[in-house]
């Protein structure tokens, strides 16, 4: 009985210690902007919820109406799609689908490449100032991954990678 008071006295302490050592945490947030190089920018790998990652959803196929379908087919699985169309850059897309993105979307562009299986193509500019990922379908698309495949596909994929000249940016609270 004695035995078990003991323990559970430094089973107490133990937990006041944790805390404490977190709440005082004078490291947060070290690593994540500091040490950065000049000229380097600052990328946003959060892996973000669908209902969070805002898109816009470009045809680059000769199939009419193929943006709007799979536009409805992303608001469906809670995306936000703010615009929709053919694609503005005019260019053909032979594959599956590009994601065209910034710094600021990185994290949302990993996500979005599970519902192509990763079998999109990135084209990162490091000059894009929005959070927006544009997406263009091309002539190898079919349809979207099922939840499935794209918590699958996530697993395959894992954490998002920094792209060239980037460093994390601190994580938003």
């Amino acid at each position: 009985m004695r035995a078990l008071v003991v323990v559970g006295v430094l089973v107490v302490f133990a937990l006041v210690f944790v805390v404490v050592a977190v709440v005082r945490d004078s490291q947060r947030g070290v690593g994540a902007a500091q040490g950065c190089p000049d000229g380097w920018v600052l990328a946003d790998v959060t892996l973000r919820e669908p209902k969070d990652v805002k898109i816009n959803v470009y045809n680059a196929t000769d199939e009419a109406g193929l943006a709007g379908t799979i536009a409805d087919d992303f608001r469906n699985r809670k995306f936000q799609v703010k615009k929709q169309g053919n694609d503005p850059m005019k260019k053909g897309v032979d594959g599956v689908a590009v994601l065209r993105y910034g710094p600021k979307a990185v994290g949302s562009a990993h996500l979005l490449r599970a519902y192509f299986l990763n079998q999109s193509d990135n084209e990162y500019d490091p000059k894009r100032k929005d959070d927006m990922v544009d997406v263009v379908l091309g002539n190898g698309f079919q349809q979207l991954a099922t939840t499935t495949e794209v918590n699958q596909s996530l697993g395959d994929l894992g954490s998002p990678p920094l792209p060239p000249n980037a460093c994390p940016a601190p994580a938003k609270k």
